[in-house]
């Protein structure tokens, strides 16, 4: 028998206010799970600044999650970031997803800002000079598609964590081998902090065929005959979801896992039900999943 394991989800800032409304209703439903923490995305380039912090602030707010906001090195010098920084702070913001950013949209490469953090190390070791946060960073089992190598990709999340991050979360994947290989090359790398499973619920298959191109996550060939053609039977495709993504976590429950971080892509319905499967049960659920 396995203990329940801890959540946490991941939402996006919306783009409208019909989207904000449904992230609000996904928020009602997925905060009866009561989650450890729930992140805000920030875009690339900077471009949800905003917007990310218009919704940690509702969150804290208006909800019992608690927020913690992405935060990127892209576009900004060391005190812009630092500006965003203390204002999340003044609303008793205190938990930080410190990452290094994608290129803006046009830039072929990820290039630092010259008076910026050059990476997420550096936004790391600024962030503990700023205050006492909680800092998440980004790990990647199948390699961060900028690192030439394994082990360049793993002495980039040592000097994370020697910075002083309090854990790190996974990209997603689809295999629980591939995160056990890569827990296991961490803990002979020295990193002891948790490495929290990223698990992103498919809800269309063509979209997660698109992110996973661009940031380097593997699809497995299974994964991909499974989901054939489900995209045009979206009931089908939702039970087949749940069922593949509650299995994953279960198997690596047997490994020891505790902790899942689920992408929610601001729906509720398919982590709703993977957490119930997990042995997670809401308290006071004020939603109607069925329009979340």
């Amino acid at each position: 028998m396995f203990n329940t394991p801890n959540v946490s989800f991941e939402f996006f800032p919306p783009k409208d206010k019909e989207g904000e409304a449904n992230l609000l209703r996904t928020v009602s439903c997925l905060e009866a799970y009561r989650p450890s923490f729930a992140s805000v995305t920030y875009g690339a380039g900077g471009s949800t600044r905003e917007g990310t912090s218009r919704i940690i602030k509702r969150l804290a707010e208006e909800s019992t999650l608690t927020p913690a906001a992405h935060l990127t090195c892209v576009g900004a010098t060391r005190e812009e970031i630092n500006e965003i920084v203390r204002a999340w702070q003044a609303a008793g913001i205190k938990h930080i997803v410190a990452l290094r950013g994608d290129a803006p949209a046009g830039a072929e490469k990820y290039q630092p800002h010259p008076n910026g953090y050059a990476n997420a190390a550096e936004l790391t070791a600024g962030l503990r000079k700023m205050g006492d946060f909680e800092i998440s960073v980004g790990a990647y089992p199948d390699v961060h598609p900028d690192s030439p190598s394994v082990a360049a990709d793993l002495e980039n999340l040592k000097r994370k964590i020697d910075e002083g991050a309090n854990r790190a979360i996974t990209q997603y994947f689809f295999e629980a081998d591939t995160f056990l290989r890569f827990r296991d090359l961490c803990t002979k790398a020295g990193i002891n902090v948790p490495i929290v499973p990223g698990i992103l619920p498919i809800i269309k298959f063509k979209t997660v065929l698109h992110f996973s191109k661009s940031c380097g996550a593997v699809i497995p060939k299974w994964i991909v005959d499974l989901f054939d053609g489900l995209d045009e039977d979206p009931e089908t495709s939702q039970l087949v979801a749940a069922a593949t993504a509650s299995d994953l976590c279960m198997k690596l429950m047997t490994e020891g896992v505790e902790d899942f971080h689920f992408y929610t892509l601001n729906r509720s319905q398919l982590t709703s039900a993977i957490c119930r499967r997990l042995g997670r049960r809401p308290h006071n659920a004020k939603c109607n999943l069925s329009n979340s």
